[in-house]
């Protein structure tokens, strides 16, 4: 008999007391890097898969995902979806470092704290430290935002980001630019298609499971797109301009693009909520994974400081992303029964989960792609967002709640107009200084985690 070890007997007996959880309450997927479904702000909610018996290495419900009682690790293949392992990794160094962070973007932060945490980004070892702990903590994250205000949600975890994953090629540099770009492009491709290929599965998995919601706050921006190409390009070619790798990089994340169609397409009765990115850039020139995939199933989030601006590290873009949240200084769960206050539109993105949530529940009859319609037409128009996103504004959570539950008995276009009508804008009741938003550490918000982690 395999040895257990207290998590994993607090998880069995977990699900003797979750296989009474409301069968009528929406699901949300989160697809991340791991979720602690012990953190107290979770386990109540922990999806419970009702055809499998926890931890008894046997596949009840035939699906090929052997014990997926709260869901599945694609990443190491087993049902394990978060490592409990790094418990501890969280410094006392990382937190100040969080903490600094968010009062920089309020204009708080001191120079002590500045100069502090400019050292610290110097510091090879300490971003090493906050580069791995970011990745164990993030998908609790996360999932501690999409479920706050929903106390019926059910939380399904989907761990996607492993802890490093090498690019499979090993070929020598070709004398014949032109064949080495050939090669390249080819390689890209196909690194696309791989990746995709996994992200349909997780769609059709959390499909199957009937999953309303399905939050993606990782991706693959420009930055980590053009380092992608810059490292296969000096396996392919003997050297590469910045137009070739420019070029290159626009091609792999078109097919990324182009291919995850596949994957929102394996789970239509599911939306898909996707963070824009993390890197201050204008999604409509430079193309994001997946967040910039086009379909009725599929919205994409930027972040904001409170109601108040943009935040500065947000991606945007007038056709490709659709609305913003607030995601700066976002209090969530942790690993271990902990908090912490973390940015990026990470945070933003569930915050839309969350509210996608509420509003099937109100009204289960909702399709996706009514849901997204009820966001996106219900937010808080903003002269800050006109340009940036396509529905020019924030969500406005209460106006969405009522547009859903008046939806039940008038038409979605009556019940957002109605809803218009009723419900106010969100009042910003203590406004945030944003006198000092010019300092230097504005900017160092972690990239949104993503499956191509490249060992320099």
């Amino acid at each position: 008999m395999k040895k257990r070890n207290n998590h994993q007997w607090a998880a069995a007996l977990l699900l003797g007391f979750f296989l009474i959880s409301n069968a009528s309450a929406s699901v949300v997927a989160i697809i991340d890097s791991g979720t602690d479904m012990l953190h107290q702000d979770i386990a109540p909610k922990a999806w419970v898969n009702p055809g499998e018996i926890a931890r008894n290495d046997r596949d009840e419900d035939g699906n090929g995902y052997q014990d997926d009682v709260h869901g599945w690790n694609f990443a190491e293949g087993n049902s394990e979806v978060i490592d409990y392992s790094y418990l501890g990794t969280l410094t006392q160094d990382i937190r100040r470092f969080f903490d600094i962070q968010t009062l920089s973007f309020l204009g708080q932060a001191t120079e002590e704290d500045i100069a502090w945490a400019r050292a610290k980004v110097q510091d090879q070892e300490f971003i090493k430290q906050i580069s791995i702990y970011g990745n164990f903590m993030h998908g609790t994250h996360v999932g501690g935002i999409a479920v706050r205000e929903n106390d019926e949600a059910q939380l399904l975890a989907v761990k996607l980001i492993p802890t490093e994953v090498k690019l499979p090629f090993n070929v020598q540099p070709r004398e014949d630019k032109g064949v080495g770009m050939w090669l390249l492009k080819q390689a890209l491709t196909q690194l696309a298609k791989q990746q995709m290929l996994q992200l349909e599965e997780i769609a059709a998995y959390v499909g199957s499971h009937k999953a309303d919601v399905a939050n993606g706050s990782f991706g693959t921006g420009w930055p980590q797109a053009r380092m992608i190409v810059e490292t296969l390009g000096k396996t392919f070619m003997k050297d590469i301009t910045k137009e070739e790798v420019d070029e290159a990089t626009k091609g792999f994340l078109d097919a990324l693009i182009r291919e995850g169609k596949m994957m929102v397409a394996a789970a239509p009765k599911t939306l898909f909520v996707f963070a824009s990115g993390n890197d201050g850039l204008d999604n409509d020139q430079f193309p994001t994974s997946p967040t910039n995939i086009q379909a009725d199933n599929v919205i994409s989030v930027a972040a904001t400081l409170d109601r108040q601006i943009i935040a500065p590290f947000s991606n945007f873009g007038v056709k490709e992303v659709d609305v913003a949240a607030p995601g700066v200084g976002i209090e969530s769960a942790v690993p271990g029964n902990e908090y912490l206050k973390v940015s990026g539109t990470s945070q933003a993105a569930p915050f839309v989960a969350g509210v996608a949530s509420i509003i099937k529940d109100a009204n289960p009859g909702l399709t996706p792609g009514e849901m997204k319609k009820i966001i996106m037409e219900t937010v808080d128009l903003k002269d800050f967002l006109k340009g940036k996103v396509k529905s020019n504004g924030i969500v406005n959570e209460n106006r969405a709640l009522r547009a859903a539950d008046l939806s039940k008995t008038v038409a979605i276009n009556r019940a957002i107009e109605m809803s218009r009508l009723e419900i106010a804008d969100i009042v910003i009741e203590n406004k945030a200084s944003l006198g000092s938003l010019s300092n230097d550490l504005k900017g160092f918000v972690l990239p949104l985690p993503n499956s191509f982690i490249i060992k320099q």
